[in-house]
């Protein structure tokens, strides 16, 4: 068949044909309500987009593979040397070495106070063979010190290391709440540091503009972006006013965003840095250069329940991140949740990315999203609104004034409402907690499990300090050589914070439900069974299977263990089962058909037996008033408040 005969018989597709099945099928719906949702910067997603004409290709800073980067956060120095080698045996190409009471450790981090404690967690790393990225959050200057000292001590030429130094002391200051000397002094020693790493021929990066803090408040995708553009700017405002070219500023500074679960608004976010950031080196009169770019998989969207699925969402995460433009990516294995992640947990996490990069060859193509109509729309509404943010901000006096004044803060806290009220109602459902729960679930192996308090506060640091005052860069390093414990010193300092802040929370989107499953497993070790409810069911299984179905779900989301049945069709059996069941509360569960006419003596009949509380699947309508009457206390339907309803029948359970 020729290529004219094939085009007679499959005539090309068009947007307009394609509107005119989808309105034979939405019969008279809203086509905006039913098919276009918005993200929770008021982005619209389209369900389909036309191609992009005229894109421009997003580059890495290096073309080719993104690194496989694993974190070092075990408290021991030993033990976390022998997970990072274990690591780099096993495929990793970097480290990331996170710090004690740093705000990315979540309650570990290694202990690193001296040299010689750096030296043991790095001991039989080959530094000039890897890349490294230090993660010390408000001991940043301190920790560079000792990876300089490191350096002398193994004998490599600085210029030989790929590292980046991590040092972001804004956003330090956003998750702590304060800043260990005012900002005049701070971008002194910023100026100070680069200057010395300057001379030693230092090719890594020195500071980073660091998202996650932003992101694990509650931040939208636009938000974040603006804040990571606003904390860049103002180093390189610090850093010129320190007498540092903004070439040199510009190459002295690397960025890390988060991946999420959402593939293209995450793939929009990693294009849209890199695009913000060249309009921003234009206007400093700069020409673009690609940037160094982190991404990280999201602490916000980890669960402690049902864990195995944190590897279905860091996989789509490591994806979309790769896909982006990373050119490094961490993710946090999947039991991150739930205590210090064992060897078997770290695999699975850098195999994520190895399967990613080895198996379905994503780094082969650069910027594969570029000409794809819908993620280039979104880059381009992301711009325009993390554009319009960065403005704001601007306005405010930069990000330092905006979060003295609590401005940026108050915004990303609307935002973070917005998201609460989406999980809590279950239309941004969390698959294993919030949806398709396991009561049933099998506890997983953690090395250590998470401690009481995730994120200590920091020391804070007075005048008196010498490793928080005006101490040159060059001294700490020395003082590192000689076995000064840095770390330690600035630990034992006191007194009030030149710059304190109302601190950004560290929020995972799972924790409501979590806390209403950790309720319903203390009821399980006092009784020693889980609070259950009562399926009452109403006629044949055809009639009851969808709302029973809903209705488990929904009342294992809370560890309210369902008891089910066959159905049916008279009050006796009814009340009979009930009893039997041990159950105290109840859920009627039929066809709108049935509901009109059994719904109500149903109700009684539970009431009869002992039913605390007596639930319906479905909306009550124009009946709420003669069934609430009946003996009914509550609906459950899409779109409901499933924490509050949950909350109120682990009460009626005794739980």
């Amino acid at each position: 068949m020729d290529d004219l005969t094939l085009a007679a018989d499959f005539p090309q597709a068009t947007r307009e044909h394609w509107l005119r099945l989808v309105e034979g099928v939405l019969k008279g719906a809203d086509f905006q309500k039913k098919l276009v949702s918005r993200s929770h910067d008021g982005i619209a997603i389209q369900p389909l987009y036309s191609k992009a004409e005229g894109s421009t290709p997003v580059m890495r800073e290096q073309p080719g593979r993104w690194l496989v980067s694993q974190r070092i956060d075990h408290p021991d120095p030993a033990k976390a040397n022998e997970l990072a080698l274990l690591d780099l045996e096993g495929g990793a190409d970097a480290l990331t070495l996170v710090t004690h009471k740093a705000p990315a450790a979540h309650g570990f981090g290694v202990r690193v106070e001296s040299l010689d404690d750096l030296d043991r967690v790095l001991s039989g790393v080959m530094l000039d063979l890897i890349h490294l990225r230090v993660d010390a959050g408000g001991h940043g200057r301190q920790m560079a010190a000792l990876m300089l000292a490191l350096a002398e001590r193994r004998g490599h030429n600085l210029s030989d290391l790929s590292l980046d130094l991590g040092l972001d002391p804004i956003g330090a200051m956003a998750a702590h709440g304060r800043m260990s000397a005012s900002w005049d002094a701070m971008a002194r020693r910023m100026g100070d540091t680069l200057e010395h790493l300057t001379v030693q021929g230092f090719a890594g990066r020195t500071f980073l503009a660091d998202g996650r803090v932003y992101h694990e408040a509650g931040a939208s995708e636009a938000q974040e972006l603006a804040a990571v553009l606003a904390t860049g700017i103002a180093t390189l405002r610090a850093l010129e006013a320190q007498g540092h070219s903004l070439d040199a500023a510009r190459r002295a500074l690397s960025f890390l965003l988060v991946a999420d679960a959402d593939e293209f608004l995450t793939v929009a976010k990693l294009r849209a840095l890199r695009r913000l950031w060249a309009r921003l080196e234009q206007a400093c009169g700069l020409e673009p250069k690609p940037i160094r770019l982190h991404a990280e998989t999201a602490w916000r969207m980890t669960t402690r329940r049902d864990p195995w699925v944190n590897i279905l969402r860091t996989t789509i995460a490591a994806f979309s991140a790769g896909i982006g433009g990373a050119d490094a990516i961490t993710v946090l294995p999947f039991t991150a949740a739930l205590g210090l992640p064992d060897a078997f947990a770290r695999r699975i996490a850098r195999n994520t990315q190895l399967i990613l990069l080895d198996e379905s060859n994503l780094a082969r193509v650069a910027d594969p999203a570029a000409g794809a109509g819908g993620f280039e729309t979104l880059t381009n509404a992301l711009c325009e609104k993390a554009w319009s943010l960065f403005q704001e901000i601007e306005r405010e006096g930069g990000i330092l004034e905006s979060l003295k004044a609590g401005m940026l803060q108050a915004r990303i806290a609307a935002v973070c409402s917005q998201r609460e009220k989406a999980v809590a109602t279950r239309r941004e459902p969390i698959t294993g907690t919030s949806e398709f729960p396991n009561v049933h679930e099998a506890d997983v192996a953690v090395l250590l499990p998470m401690p009481a308090a995730e994120m200590p506060p920091p020391p804070t640091a007075s005048a008196s300090s010498p490793a928080s005052t005006e101490t040159d860069f060059a001294s700490l390093v020395r003082m590192a050589g000689q076995g000064t414990s840095l770390i330690k010193l600035v630990g034992t300092a006191a007194g009030p914070a030149p710059v304190s802040i109302a601190p950004l929370p560290s929020i995972r989107t799972a924790e409501p439900f979590e806390r209403l499953r950790d309720r319903a497993d203390a009821y399980r070790a006092r009784t020693g069974e889980r609070p259950r409810i009562f399926l009452a069911n109403l006629g044949p299984i055809a009639a009851f299977t969808a709302r029973a179905t809903f209705a488990k779900n929904f009342f294992e989301a809370g560890g309210i263990e369902a008891v089910t049945n066959d159905g049916f069709s008279d009050n006796d059996r009814l009340r009979h089962a009930f009893a039997q069941s041990g159950a105290r509360l109840s859920c009627i569960c039929s066809t709108d058909e049935i509901y009109e006419q059994h719904a109500a003596a149903a109700a009684e009949a539970l009431r009869a037996a002992g039913s605390t509380l007596v639930a319906l699947a479905g909306r009550p309508g124009e009946r709420e008033d003669a069934w609430t009457r009946a003996g009914m206390t509550t609906f459950i339907f899409a779109g409901c408040d499933a924490l509050t309803i949950l909350g109120q029948a682990l009460d009626e359970a005794g739980a």
